[in-house]
């Protein structure tokens, strides 16, 4: 009833795009942060103002990675270079650091603006685990990790939850290092094989099968069932609701 492989007693699930409706949240943050930097560094220079795509480039640069990472890997594209900073700077500090602070400023506004709704076939799904008696965990670069699955009201469907903040605390590397799932397969007691990893980003697909899962499952709410497989996912569906009513 769960498609998934005889072996499998333990399920991974990324948050934003498989979880919760927070992926167009973050995306609309990234697009507004990044815009707001990029059209002043225009102006300053006299340049062109090339917005940010929240589509390819939310998908290529920073979908799934840590917040710094994703501002690092972004700027890289477009060959600017800034400082690093620090964890103390500001929002509006021209760094690395300052950049991920403002977006971080955003998106946290929009949570607690709108709230935060989760994908009813996830909720079916992992409920549907639960009741198979497998174990389950949320792994997230999100650092916002809690404070989301406490709006959606879902924190107590996993048992553990590797974020953003822990990961930080040891030192993990994120997506698309394997690093965090691992960690997550750790915290319940079972080997990668026998885990599954639900991911909506590529990075994240990516991740999962560098750790030699069990089964990786690609979730494409974007159009992009292709690049999913392309980057290692077993199977991909539209809404995890799928795999309750497969064949």
């Amino acid at each position: 009833m769960l498609g998934l492989p005889d072996g499998v007693c333990a399920c991974l699930f990324d948050l934003d795009g498989v979880l919760t409706q927070t992926a167009k949240v973050h995306a609309a943050a990234w697009k507004r942060m990044f815009d707001e930097f990029l059209r002043q560094r225009a102006c300053e220079r006299g340049e062109d103002f090339v917005p940010f795509d929240e589509v390819a480039d939310y998908e290529d640069y920073v979908d799934g990675k840590p917040r710094y990472d994703g501002v690092a890997s972004f700027l890289a594209s477009r060959g600017i270079q800034l400082e690093q900073g620090s964890p103390r700077d500001p929002p509006d500090a021209q760094t690395i650091h300052g950049l991920g602070e403002r977006k971080n400023e955003l998106v946290l506004k929009m949570i607690r603006a709108d709230g935060v709704e989760a994908y009813a076939g996830s909720v079916e799904y992992v409920h549907a685990v639960r009741a198979a008696k497998l174990r389950t965990a949320v792994v997230s670069s999100s650092s916002n990790c809690r404070d989301v699955l406490r709006a959606a009201s879902i924190e107590e469907l996993f048992e553990a939850v590797i974020d953003g903040v822990l990961a930080e605390r040891r030192h993990l590397h994120g997506k698309p290092a394997p690093d965090t799932y691992l960690a997550g397969a750790d915290a319940l007691g079972v080997a990668p094989s026998g885990a599954a990893v639900f991911e909506d980003a590529l990075a994240g697909v990516q991740a999962g099968r560098a750790g030699r899962f069990g089964l990786v499952v690609g979730v494409d709410r974007l159009g992009q069932a292709d690049a999913l497989r392309a980057r290692g996912a077993d199977v991909v569906v539209e809404d995890l609701g799928e795999l309750l009513h497969a064949p």
